[in-house]
């Protein structure tokens, strides 16, 4: 049920996300058929207002647990990517560890923070915005999300299991044993 998003729904209005879409809850790439241009087309997942507030949810450690998806990782991975002064790849590490923590995830050798799959992931968030440098973020996270890297298993392409979730590559960068990783 939390999957869905309906445990939420049950829980107040407080507790609400304030997405305009609810798919992204879902962690899904929702696809519609535009009945009057007759191709598919895909309705955003995120306005620019939703990625800063999940950014700011992580910093403030406020982000309900249940929206913290594959889909909010990348948001907040690319507003502090567009943002002066902060170092991604040595802010997000602390950031995330600090926000497990603040919602009962404990930060061990088989749960929570994960270095390489963070590491990998900023590298082709960076590698995706500095290809889009005038694109509005939410466009451009849309975009990434409809990609092959939305999907929470992209990473397998180039670790293999035994390799991307295995004790050491979640404590420090370990290199895939697949193929060489593009970013």
């Amino acid at each position: 049920m939390r999957a869905f998003g309906l445990s939420r729904a049950l829980s107040g209005p407080k507790t609400q996300p304030n997405i305009r879409n609810p798919a992204i809850r879902r962690g899904f790439v929702e696809l519609r058929w535009s009945h009057t241009i007759r191709s598919l087309t895909m309705t955003p997942l995120f306005s620019d207002a939703d990625i800063e507030r999940i950014a700011l949810g992580v910093i403030e450690r406020t982000l309900p647990k249940p929206e913290w998806t594959h889909a909010a990782h990348f948001a907040a991975a690319f507003w502090v990517l567009r943002r002066p002064g902060m170092n991604a790849e040595a802010d997000m590490p602390k950031l995330i560890r600090a926000y497990n923590l603040s919602t009962g995830v404990a930060n061990t050798d088989s749960s929570g923070y994960h270095e390489t799959i963070t590491l990998a992931s900023l590298r082709a968030a960076r590698a995706w915005l500095k290809g889009r440098p005038e694109t509005p973020l939410h466009t451009a996270l849309d975009e990434l999300l409809a990609s092959r890297y939305g999907r929470s298993d992209w990473l397998l392409e180039y670790w293999s299991k035994p390799v991307l979730f295995s004790v050491m590559a979640r404590r420090a960068w370990i290199d895939p044993d697949l193929k060489p990783f593009p970013f």
